[in-house]
């Protein structure tokens, strides 16, 4: 660890990282893995010989120490399963060693190998298939690159220091007890290095970057749609009997879904009246008062919502179990229950007894054997999940629990444990994917075989299932009916839907930069910083938020004697995480602002060849019209040969059916019209 810290390689310019200075060419050391120079004097451990600099390798390339041999091997055998580290730098030294390649093409093939195992003309050519001829996506994949596989991020991790990593590779990177970055060798704090965040700015950026294709060669498809001010529900509130202002003591507002206690999947747009959307996979609410009220899970407290006999709608992950593990499209649930919540011990966290199979964890289990989909919320409470959202409650879609068993748990005692799997037709929110989940092979549970009793699996074929020919999730039964009256329904039983006026069509590059908005000013980021909790601002609106405060606070004792220096606390306008230490040095993401300036100059040249083709359109319009004057012009003189009766039946006629757009100019001429008729007389009123 210490030598990594240390030992610093040059950069792209040919700079030593460790003394700033420029060595020349007898003064470097090329590494005969990753080619990459490295200043002789600056090393800490430097070649014996000339033989020794043939074949030497930089600390990065070197073999790890023995406390960390496992670490190594385990990095490689994402390349091989049973390779091991010597193996992986042998494979190496072959592609170094082969003439046939140039040096770009070594490159492309070393980085494959260290990143996935799979070959660089298969990666180039998926990558192809996956751009196309898709502008903005061809934008994104130029200036958003991982910086250990080069590839688009997926789950996208950005680091203080500004440079994105897929969460797959940066775990890996971190695995191998390398706290400084790839890309710069800045230092990754500690707690970020130990839970990364998803950047859901660039996870929006790039499924929607995806669908503009799929839009493209298949027309439009449902996608995530913002949510405006005035068309949020209304929140919880207190009553004049609360002792206390807080949510603790309010009242839940009004539920805006049609749709049962006990309704099974997803909530379509037909029970959403009110937008006429459905609950959206990525939707969030402030907490849980909120959530119920748009029916993804109607209990406020409990984290199964369920009947014993009739099975389990929903479930919540907000971090109540230590024994739970979260994986994204799979977890393992801990039941309820178990805890001694007798008298004022409504917050006991220690489990007094075994768990069983009654209520919740019952109706869990049912659902497990009838093969029922389940919707899973998950909460910012679950600290332990690099999956959870940053505040409030999300929706994360629809998952199918394929076992159940019980188990001894942390805390000594038995637990009933479920394995739930994501089933569902939309992207979950923290992958880039613009399809859904496909039928996938279920995980290994090692717990399965060390002490697990009372086993449950599905025999026959689920409710809920994968239908091939269709492509999609669906019911293959018919779901189970509801035993609650529909109560937000009207008197006929039909759903009030409203019909929104059409909006003027944004382009995707618009779009795209709406993402890219900071969460102060609310506009298109201007120096954009990540900060490590994951959130995305302007360096002047976030450096602004902290004028007048110092890092440090100094400390007076009755103003006698001095006390030491304590640290302010600076937190994220965001949400609380103290972030005074990348306050210090902030820096810009340079890759997002190249985006954003790309994207920025593609839409003027679009709006510019829109103003040329209205001005054209204007110029034949205007021609048109003068050929119509002209024509009106010869039309009224037969009009004047008319009976008086007929030219006014003929002018009431032409005001009746005007277009929306010449109402308001209709309005004014007719109202001074009217004005100018009554005071000569010559114009009778009409009904």
């Amino acid at each position: 660890m210490g030598t990594q810290v240390s030992d610093l390689p040059c950069d792209g310019d040919g700079v030593c990282m460790a003394c700033k200075g420029k060595p020349s060419a007898d003064e470097s050391l090329i590494c005969n893995t990753c080619v990459t120079p490295w200043h002789v004097a600056c090393l800490s451990v430097r070649p014996e010989s000339m033989s020794d600099a043939v074949r030497w390798e930089c600390p990065d390339c070197s073999p790890p120490p023995t406390e960390d041999i496992h670490l190594a091997v385990k990095a490689a055998s994402v390349v091989q399963a049973s390779s091991s580290a010597g193996d992986l730098i042998a494979e190496i030294r072959a592609i170094e060693a082969n003439e046939s390649l140039t040096d770009r093409e070594k490159a492309k093939k070393r980085q494959e190998l260290l990143s996935g195992g799979v070959k660089a003309v298969e990666a180039d050519s998926r990558q192809k298939n996956s751009c196309g001829n898709n502008e903005v996506l061809n934008l994104l994949d130029e200036s958003l690159n991982c910086s250990i596989c080069m590839q688009l991020p997926d789950r996208p991790v950005t680091t203080p220091c500004g440079h994105n990593f897929c969460l797959k590779c940066f775990g890996k990177w971190v695995g191998q007890n390398k706290l400084t970055c790839a890309n710069c060798r800045a230092n990754i704090p500690h707690k970020m290095a130990s839970q990364p965040r998803i950047n859901s700015a660039l996870v929006m950026a790039i499924r929607m970057a995806k669908l503009s294709k799929q839009n493209v060669s298949e027309g439009t498809s449902r996608t995530y749609h913002l949510i405006h001010n005035q068309n949020r529900p209304d929140k919880a509130f207190t009553t004049e009997r609360a002792k206390k202002a807080g949510k603790s003591n309010a009242a839940s507002g009004k539920i805006f879904v049609t749709i049962p206690k006990d309704h099974f999947g997803p909530i379509p747009p037909e029970h959403d009246p009110q937008r006429n959307l459905g609950v959206l996979v990525g939707e969030s609410w402030e907490d849980r008062l909120e959530c119920r009220q748009w029916g993804a899970h109607f209990v406020h407290v409990a984290g199964i919502a369920g009947q014993g006999d009739y099975g389990a709608q929903s479930v919540a992950l907000s971090g109540g179990y230590v024994d739970d593990e979260d994986h994204g499209e799979w977890f393992l649930y801990t039941g309820s229950g178990g805890r001694d919540l007798s008298g004022n011990k409504r917050t006991n966290k220690d489990q007094a007894f075994d768990q069983k199979f009654e209520r919740g964890n019952e109706a869990l289990r049912l659902s497990c054997r009838k093969g029922y989909p389940v919707r899973v919320v998950r909460s910012f409470k679950e600290k332990r999940s690099s999956y959870a959202p940053e505040k409030g409650v999300r929706y994360d879609g629809i998952y199918r629990i394929e076992k159940c068993w019980r188990k001894d748990g942390i805390q000594g005692y038995k637990v009933c444990r479920y394995l739930f799997v994501r089933c569902d037709n939309e992207p979950a929110p923290w992958t880039s994917d613009h399809i859904g989940d496909r039928p996938r092979p279920l995980p290994n549970i090692k717990e399965l075989k060390c002490g697990a009793i009372d086993i449950t699996e599905r025999k026959g074929d689920p409710a809920w299932d994968f239908d091939e020919e269709k492509g999609c999730w669906l019911w293959k039964r018919p779901p189970p009916a509801s035993r609650m009256p529909n109560c937000e329904m009207d008197e006929d039983g039909n759903v009030v839907k409203k019909v929104k006026p059409s909006k003027k069509k944004v382009s995707m590059k618009e779009r795209l930069l709406k993402e890219f908005s900071c969460l102060i000013c609310r506009k298109v980021m201007v120096d954009p910083l990540t900060t490590p909790c994951a959130h995305n601002f302007c360096k002047a609106c976030l450096e602004a938020s902290f004028t007048g405060q110092s890092f440090m606070k100094q400390r007076t004792c009755g103003g006698r004697r001095t006390l030491r220096t304590q640290k302010n606390v600076m937190g994220c306008p965001s949400c609380k995480n103290d972030i005074s230490d990348f306050l210090q040095n902030p820096q810009v993401n340079r890759e997002l602002m190249a985006l954003i300036e790309s994207l920025q100059s593609k839409v003027e040249e679009e709006n510019m060849e829109s103003s040329e083709v209205n001005v054209n359109s204007d110029g034949v319009d205007e021609e048109g019209s003068e050929e119509i004057e002209e024509g009106c012009d010869e039309e009224n003189k037969e009009i004047c040969d008319m009976d008086e009766d007929n030219m006014k039946n003929t002018k009431v006629d032409q005001v009746e059916k005007p277009t929306s757009e010449q109402k308001p100019s209709l309005k004014r001429k007719l109202g001074t019209k009217g004005k100018n008729t009554e005071a000569t007389g010559e114009v009778k009123k009409t009904k």
